[in-house]
């Protein structure tokens, strides 16, 4: 090499093998060699014996004695981050020990129980909703129920309920949710079975769904399963899918029906309507009827009044007055008249027949 032959054949920094050449390099040092002994490799066993030293000034007792420590501290942390937990704002917590739970409920916020000897249970207050009758994953519908008119209808519905008693709820039953769930159907199948199929299509779902409500209620009490049932919402009722196209034609035949009764009322409503008026026509022409012969009979009668005290006061004259009125309106249409006795003819100048010409005979 080109620094082969310098400084007795030392290499490029002048330390070569066995010559006695200085140890310096073409700068002037030579080069920087490990620290072992006879400048041979570093010793694992000093690396190792160092780090032990500078751990005995740390850690009191030695190497050995902290490991002890490290593990007695790592350990009382996991212990530690085990026994405390946080119970959020809308769950409650329920405190065990030896599987055996406690009185008391946690509230929301940090909470110390020891663990191992004791554990929690955290439930969730907030409102929810369980759905029952829906479609299962097998395609075949649930919820199938018998009417109390011997008809099969596919009720879904949802119950909304909130846990109230956390304790009851973990410990009283074993499923409370599969629970709820069972108690729910067996309430919608009675309560259904005791109605016909139309008031749980249309009519009374609202209340078909407060009576399931209220029974489901009672039964969840009965099993002090700590749950408090808000609302049971009717989602779907519908027939089979089998016989649905014998229902729409049973549906669209009280269509029919609904139709041609009212049909059937409007005209009843009009002929009553056109009676009633016309009744009261007969009756307002009755009333003037009346007033009219009312009327009239009080004149004649006021007539006869006055006549009656003209004839108190001249008796005679009235009395032939009367019986010349009368005869002039008996005969006064006659052409021949006879006249019986010479008494009785009243002597009167024919006025009427002066003015006609006589006839040639006359004359």
């Amino acid at each position: 090499m080109p620094w082969s032959n310098q400084n007795g054949g030392g290499g490029p920094w002048g330390g070569g093998g066995g010559g006695g050449g200085n140890d310096k390099g073409p700068w002037g040092q030579g080069p920087n060699r490990p620290r072992g002994g006879n400048g041979g490799p570093p010793d694992l066993d000093d690396i190792i014996r160092r780090g032990q030293d500078r751990l005995k000034t740390v850690v009191p007792g030695g190497f050995n004695g902290g490991v002890a420590v490290i593990v007695l501290a790592v350990v009382a942390v996991f212990w530690l981050i085990q026994c405390i937990y946080t119970v959020q704002p809308d769950e409650r917590g329920v405190e065990t020990r030896f599987g055996r739970p406690k009185d008391e409920v946690s509230m929301p916020g940090l909470h110390f129980h020891f663990w191992p000897f004791e554990s929690v249970e955290l439930v969730k207050i907030t409102e929810q909703q369980q759905n029952i009758g829906s479609k299962s994953g097998s395609g075949a519908p649930s919820g199938l129920m018998l009417t109390g008119d011997q008809n099969i209808v596919n009720v879904q519905f949802s119950v909304l309920f909130t846990v109230s008693d956390p304790r009851a709820y973990l410990f009283n039953l074993e499923e409370p949710i599969e629970t709820l769930q069972q108690v729910g159907e067996s309430a919608m199948r009675e309560v259904v079975g005791r109605r016909p199929a139309q008031d749980i299509f249309r009519d009374n779902r609202q209340q078909i769904a407060q009576e399931v409500k209220t029974t489901i209620q009672a039964t969840m009490d009965r099993y002090r399963s700590g749950v408090s049932v808000n609302a049971v919402a009717i989602e779907d009722a519908a027939p089979p899918r089998e016989v649905s196209n014998a229902f729409d034609e049973v549906q669209r035949a009280e269509q029919d029906e609904s139709r041609f009764v009212e049909q059937a009322n409007q005209y009843a409503n009009q002929q009553l309507g056109q009676a009633r008026g016309q009744a009261a026509q007969n009756r307002e022409e009755a009333l003037a009827y009346k007033d009219r012969v009312v009327k009239e009979a009080e004149g004649e009668a006021q007539r006869f009044n006055s006549i009656y005290e003209q004839y108190k006061n001249a008796p005679d004259v009235t009395r032939r007055r009367l019986y010349l009125e009368t005869m002039e309106q008996v005969m006064k249409n006659s052409k021949r008249v006879i006249v019986d006795g010479p008494d009785n003819v009243v002597p009167y100048l024919p006025l009427n027949e002066i003015g006609k010409p006589q006839s040639q005979g006359g004359n």
